[in-house]
């Protein structure tokens, strides 16, 4: 089998001057890009979720930082420099769990340390490279993990690890990408409740490139795995520690305990970037809380109202739960045997 059209949207689009950035709140009803031309504007896109998925907040923001320097670099003084490192910092507190962002505003803050005459152009020339580097990973990761579900009649995913949340052809979505092209596979995907990334996103992607999938609402997936439908849940991850424990769009903890419970196999799908290996365990990792308001209807939002919301946007998944973690450099069975580190040497 052979997709109908490889890479058919960008999340991310570099002008020359400028980032495009796709609005994936409005998809899929409407495409549509805005374009950033400073590090405030790229900082506000991915705290308001115009760009997310870990790979692509972090490629958005190496571009951010390159906006950066292009507004303020000089080229009679120094002074720049403190307002890049400001804008840098800004970038920094858009979202806090995927760990990518992180990772790629520290690759950017070493390339502008070094003495060049032309720091737009090394910066540029970085976050090119973070991206180019992203979609080859993703590659990589798909192929990998086709290998390890070779045979498998059916799988579920959660949330939307595609184009849409990376360089480009996906983590996750990178794996059933590949599998899809080998032979037969039913595709699940989960709603991915409160902004519904599995329905707005991933069953509008892989329609797009022609791979057929079945919408679930989150609430149907232990009596999809009952069924016996399907013999791997295949997600993405925002943060992973060094014992192997996974930060991943809320839902996926209750995806794998129920995975376990019915002999349903676990893998998560993440290149390197995402792994934090300053942070030990999943106990560590800070879990983003977004606004009440995003859950709650209007009627329960007004002030003095009883009725409150707890809106976590991620939950972690321990290691033990894991079945496989798929990366770029290799893949690691069973994590909680070893955890991460193997990896790291690679």
């Amino acid at each position: 089998m052979t997709l109908q059209n490889k890479l058919t949207v960008q999340a991310l689009e570099w002008t020359g001057r400028s980032l495009k950035v796709l609005d994936q709140r409005q998809l899929p009803d409407r495409c549509v890009y805005d374009e950033y031309s400073d590090a405030a504007g790229v900082t506000e896109a991915i705290a308001s979720m115009r760009v997310r998925g870990a790979p692509a907040i972090g490629i958005a923001a190496a571009y951010g930082v390159a906006l950066s320097v292009n507004q303020h670099y000089a080229g009679v003084s120094d002074g720049w420099r403190q307002k890049v490192l400001a804008d840098i910092e800004l970038l920094a507190k858009s979202r806090p769990t995927a760990v990518n962002l992180f990772w790629a505003l520290d690759t950017m803050k070493a390339v502008l340390a070094q003495q060049s005459d032309q720091p737009f152009d090394a910066v540029l020339a970085c976050a090119k490279k973070i991206h180019a580097d992203d979609i080859a990973a993703n590659h990589t990761m798909g192929e990998l993990g086709a290998d390890i579900i070779a045979g498998a009649k059916g799988v579920l995913t959660h949330c939307n690890t595609g184009s849409l949340a990376t360089g480009g052809y996906g983590t996750a979505l990178g794996v059933i990408r590949s599998a899809y092209q080998r032979g037969p596979l039913k595709v699940y995907a989960g709603e991915t409740r409160p902004w519904l990334q599995g329905v707005r996103l991933t069953v509008w992607e892989l329609a797009e490139d022609g791979i057929p999938v079945t919408l679930i609402a989150d609430s149907a997936a232990a009596w999809l795995m009952k069924s016996g439908a399907i013999d791997w849940i295949i997600v993405g991850a925002d943060r992973i520690a060094a014992n192997g424990d996974t930060a991943n769009k809320i839902g996926t903890y209750s995806l794998a305990v129920l995975a376990k419970q019915h002999g349903v196999k676990f893998m998560v799908v993440a290149p390197t970037t995402t792994i934090d290996w300053d942070m030990a365990d999943g106990g560590q990792i800070e879990i983003e809380q977004r606004n009440p308001n995003e859950l709650l209807p209007a009627c329960y939002s007004k002030d003095g109202s009883l009725v409150s919301a707890w809106n976590p946007v991620f939950d972690v998944t321990p290691a033990e739960l894991i079945s496989a973690i798929v990366t770029e450099r290799g893949v690691v069975l069973n994590p909680l045997e070893q955890g991460v580190g193997s990896l790291k040497m690679l």
